[in-house]
């Protein structure tokens, strides 16, 4: 398969730039083929961790069914950005990650995942573990080994 080039290459994020938003950015917007056929898209927390990005979710509802039904998938991610000099506009980096999605099953490996997703975001390490233990057995884990990266950055005008 040949995903499309960019047509602004002088915009193009190298490898190693689109890694750092991916590691760096606490949130993206996952998008899946929900209900009918229609474009479902919905804002997640995720981590990168060896070159595959990681969500946790419910173990049911619209997201998972969809995932059932295609497991293929496209995550953006954008950095905060600069306001610019002339007081509104922005010049600010996005990544866009093309991948195939799939439910974690085992657990040892759930946990791991977990635990690389809870020490991103929670203040302290057991805050992460405590979590961990008290909604193991309602959560879903969701990993995006990516097929296709590309990244740009864009100056507002």
């Amino acid at each position: 398969m040949m995903f499309r080039k960019m047509r602004r290459q002088k915009q193009e994020l190298s490898k190693e730039e689109c890694i750092n938003i991916l590691t760096n950015e606490p949130r993206g917007v996952l998008a899946l083929i929900g209900d009918y056929d229609y474009p479902y898209a919905l804002p997640m927390s995720h981590v990168y961790v060896d070159g595959k990005i990681y969500f946790h979710g419910a173990m049911e509802g619209h997201k998972n069914d969809a995932v059932c039904k295609n497991d293929k998938v496209s995550y953006c991610v954008m950095d905060k950005g600069v306001k610019n000099d002339d007081g509104w506009s922005y010049t600010f980096k996005s990544v866009i990650v093309f991948g195939k999605i799939r439910f974690l099953t085992d657990e040892a490996e759930k946990i791991e995942k977990l635990t690389c997703l809870g020490d991103k975001f929670f203040p302290t390490h057991e805050d992460t573990v405590k979590e961990i233990s008290r909604l193991l057995d309602k959560t879903e884990v969701f990993e995006i080994t990516i097929e296709h990266m590309s990244g740009k950055i864009v100056r507002e005008k």
